[in-house]
C-alpha cells in the first residue's frame, strides 16, 4: 500500500466503506477499522504497519494545513 486509495480498496476487501465528509474523521476510522481487523489476525502486521504509517502521514499533513 502506497496511498489513501491503496488503503480504502484494502479496506472494501473486508466490506468496509468510510465516508463521513470530514477528510479527517475518515482517516481516524480507517485506522480504528484496521486496528479492529489486526486484533482479529484478518491482516498481516507488515499491511497493518504500513497502512497505519501512510494514514497518520495524511492525518498530520492535513492538521497542519489547519
Amino acid at each position: 500500500m502506497k496511498t489513501i486509495y491503496d488503503i480504502q480498496q484494502f479496506l472494501k476487501q473486508f466490506g468496509t466503506i468510510i465516508y463521513v465528509g470530514d477528510r479527517i474523521g475518515d482517516l481516524q476510522l480507517m485506522e480504528e477499522e484496521l486496528k479492529d481487523l489486526y486484533q482479529a489476525q484478518l491482516i498481516e502486521p507488515r499491511e497493518y504497519q504500513s497502512a497505519l504509517l501512510i494514514l497518520r502521514h495524511e492525518i498530520q499533513i492535513l492538521k497542519e494545513k489547519k
